[in-house]
């Protein structure tokens, strides 16, 4: 706050004003931090956060102080979409994410599927004998072979593999975003 031997707040030195006593800016721009209030007035003006922090209750002021910031910060950065193209740009990170997580669940899915099967043949395998064993072994082997082909030429032509699950280089397509520079650096 301004007065004598003080001096005065970011906004009031960078408008090259007195600093009053009553300064709205002055408890949310400090001297000491100039840059704050300078991004601030040059994308919504000191008049207009005036009339903002002037229209709010004061323990409301400090967070708005602090979204303004952002939104300012965002605004220099990206002068079309600001904060929306960040929260854009999340969302869209999430997405991905989960469509990953939902291979991977899928994937371990069938891994299961396919050894449950094994699991519960096990014990009635364990009372035949040595022949009766093998005949059973290359049976299911054949079974397998030929179901994990049918079940997989039947997603392709129906296209539902593609739309239901990413293949490898789509998921290596989405990581490739997720590696551009960071908003906020």
């Amino acid at each position: 706050m301004g007065g004598p031997g003080s001096s005065p707040c970011a906004s009031c030195k960078l408008l090259r004003r007195r600093c009053a006593k009553d300064c709205i800016f002055a408890p949310y721009f400090p001297p000491d931090d100039p840059h704050k209030f300078a991004i601030v007035h040059k994308v919504f003006g000191a008049s207009n956060v005036s009339k903002m922090l002037q229209e709010l209750p004061v323990h409301q002021r400090a967070d708005t102080v602090n979204s303004l910031v952002f939104e300012a910060n965002a605004r220099v950065r990206d002068p079309v979409y600001g904060c929306v193209g960040a929260i854009s740009y999340l969302q869209n990170q999430v997405s991905q994410l989960q469509m990953q997580l939902a291979v991977a669940q899928a994937e371990i899915l069938c891994i299961q599927m396919q050894q449950e099967p094994n699991l519960q043949s096990h014990h009635q395998i364990l009372e035949l004998d040595q022949d009766d064993k093998i005949i059973l072994l290359h049976n299911n082997i054949d079974n397998c072979n030929n179901n994990s082909n049918n079940n997989l030429g039947y997603a392709m032509s129906s296209g539902q593999f593609n739309s239901n699950f990413a293949s490898p280089s789509s998921i290596m397509q989405m990581q490739d975003p997720l590696k551009q520079e960071s908003l906020w650096t």
